[in-house]
C-alpha cells in the first residue's frame, strides 16, 4: 500500500501517484506536491516560513 507523503516545501499532503520525488547528490530525498513548490525551493531559494500559503508560515513582522 503506497503511503501519503508530505511536501518538503509547503508541508501539504501528497496523495499516492502524484507529486515529484527529487533526489540530491548527497542522497537526500525531497518530495514536492507541485512545480510551484519545487521551483520556490530549488530555483528561487525561498523561505517557506515567509510565505502565507505554506503550513510553516510564521505571521507577523
Amino acid at each position: 500500500m503506497p503511503s501519503v507523503k508530505q511536501c518538503s516545501f509547503c508541508g501539504h499532503e501528497i496523495p499516492p501517484g502524484t507529486g515529484l520525488m527529487y533526489v540530491r547528490n548527497d542522497g537526500t530525498i525531497l518530495w514536492f506536491c507541485s512545480s510551484k513548490c519545487r521551483k520556490s525551493m530549488l530555483k528561487l531559494h525561498r523561505d517557506p516560513k515567509k510565505l502565507k500559503w505554506t503550513k510553516s508560515y510564521i505571521g507577523g513582522k
